[in-house]
């Protein structure tokens, strides 16, 4: 499959995280072709902080691999991941991210802050950002327009 179609797969977790009334984000974890770990955001149904998309899925495919060390994988997110989840990909080693929207007010993949390859740290993570992108804005925009009205 390819990045777009992967995206696609993280698009339709995003939906489910809108269903449940959370914003729309999705995140899924690819090993050898294979999805290892799906999540959509949840901290208001699950009164959890740090059940974001990304860390929802890194969990799942901890558990899925048997292992915390995740260092062939690729995370597909809908939106440019937050301080914590950026931190957690670090601490998983992930190889890869693919985002599809930059988060211009918490974003940690290069619109506030560079984590995920910052020289600093002991891992640096591939970013690739921009696949799907007017889908996955357009997915937050219209759930916040909602909620403004």
């Amino acid at each position: 499959m390819s990045d777009e179609q992967y995206m696609d797969l993280a698009l339709a977790e995003a939906l489910k995280a809108e269903s449940a009334g959370e914003v729309p984000v999705g995140a899924i974890v690819v090993a050898d072709g294979a999805v290892v770990g799906r999540g959509f955001n949840q901290p208001i149904s699950t009164n959890d902080p740090t059940a974001h998309a990304e860390v929802v899925a890194l969990r799942e495919a901890a558990r899925t691999i048997g292992n915390y060390r995740l260092s062939t994988v690729t995370m597909y997110s809908t939106v440019e991941p937050c301080v914590m989840c950026a931190g957690a990909m670090i601490h998983a080693r992930i190889a890869r991210l693919v985002f599809g929207v930059p988060d211009a007010k918490a974003g940690a993949a290069g619109s506030i802050y560079n984590v995920l390859t910052d020289p600093r740290l002991n891992h640096r993570v591939e970013v690739l950002s921009g696949i799907r992108q007017s889908e996955c804005a357009s997915l937050l925009q219209d759930f916040f327009a909602r909620r403004r009205t």
